[in-house]
């Protein structure tokens, strides 16, 4: 190899050193997480607003042990640690509804380094029922449509909502007994799903969700002005009869409404296609390669759920997006400044 050659390669590679050293001389934003699963999705999110002048590093809430959650995030926001540079990346759960009614709600709502989904969870995004067909068309390579989630899941918002605010409603007056968010699940669970019975599921969600409020009724005689004005209140924050399903236990809408669906659905259209290749193959040989290029190149429909990113289009994140673009506009020191401070800590060679 030429001395020549030998230099132009030794310039390529330490320009090409330097440019990935770039990003440290931007500025650098840690957004702590809660768990491993809440990564990909905040990374999908922070992602967006990254530029020239900054960055964020998504991280586990302790650098010291294995600790997680959303307490533990929180942590980090005690005392002298609170600082522009420095962010909490969180589930809403139920606090967004609650809005301040607890310490931890207030906690959540308050700091402007707290941000949090509006939606219950991550999940609920990943259940987001306009992007449910592009889940199946990713898993199964098959974009034909033989099953309305949008509907299904509007149907099912609308046979829970009035007993999901019940179950807010016992969290914003703890006093008067309880109605927790296990038992809220088990009544709204509709069981082992089938396409066909679909209706039928929705049907009996229905009815078991309508006898508990008349339970829940007779139970509390004078909550009737506090729970009708509490209904006004979280449809005003963006629940509605059509949308519930956003907003309850991620965990549990995830595994047993929306996976057992999706999975259903991607079995049905896999064999489907399985069905058209081995009816158009010439010979024996063909419709074995063929099917086994088909097998090689679908992906499991719950891997693709979670990695289901089409949420991006719904209010929800959209408002997301706009609280960190809020807190982006509004910080004290200028992404400049910050940006020659941390070239100035730089180490000298």
């Amino acid at each position: 190899m030429s001395k020549r050659l030998k230099d132009n390669l030794s310039s390529d590679w330490f320009s090409a050193a330097n440019s990935l050293r770039s990003k440290k001389a931007r500025r650098r934003i840690v957004a702590y997480v809660e768990s491993y699963d809440d990564v990909f999705f905040w990374r999908t999110v922070l992602g967006d607003f990254e530029d020239e002048t900054r960055y964020f590093e998504v991280m586990l809430p302790s650098k010291v042990n294995l600790s997680k959650g959303k307490k533990q995030v929180l942590m980090n926001f005690i005392g002298e640690h609170v600082g522009e540079d420095m962010i909490a990346c969180v589930d809403a759960d139920y606090d967004y509804l609650l809005q301040g009614s607890t310490a931890l709600s207030s906690k959540v709502l308050e700091s402007p380094y707290v941000f949090h989904t509006y939606v219950y969870a991550i999940e609920n995004y990943q259940c987001y029922a306009p992007s449910l067909h592009e889940v199946c068309v990713m898993a199964t390579l098959n974009d034909r449509s033989i099953f309305d989630f949008e509907t299904y899941l509007l149907l099912y918002s609308k046979a829970i909502f009035s007993l999901f605010v019940w179950s807010i409603w016992y969290h914003r007056y703890p006093g008067n007994g309880s109605f927790n968010i296990a038992e809220f699940n088990k009544v709204v669970v509709p069981g082992h799903f089938t396409i066909k019975a679909a209706p039928e599921l929705i049907a009996k969600v229905k009815r078991k969700a309508n006898r508990k409020v008349m339970e829940l009724q007779q139970d509390n005689p004078d909550a009737k002005e506090t729970y009708l004005a509490l209904k006004e209140e979280v449809k005003s924050l963006g629940v509605t009869p059509e949308n519930t399903y956003l907003y309850i236990q991620g965990h549990h809408l995830f595994e047993t409404v929306v996976q057992p669906a999706v999975q259903k659905v991607c079995d049905t259209l896999r064999r489907e296609r399985e069905v058209e290749i081995r009816s158009k193959a010439i010979h024996a040989t063909q419709m074995q390669n063929e099917l086994s290029c088909y097998q090689h190149s679908i992906e499991s429909s719950l891997a693709m759920l979670r990695k289901n990113t089409g949420f991006q289009r719904s209010p929800q994140y959209k408002q997301l997006q706009r609280d960190i673009q809020h807190y982006l506009d509004n910080m004290k020191t200028p992404a400049s400044a910050a940006l020659v401070t941390e070239q100035k800590q730089e180490p000298q060679h």
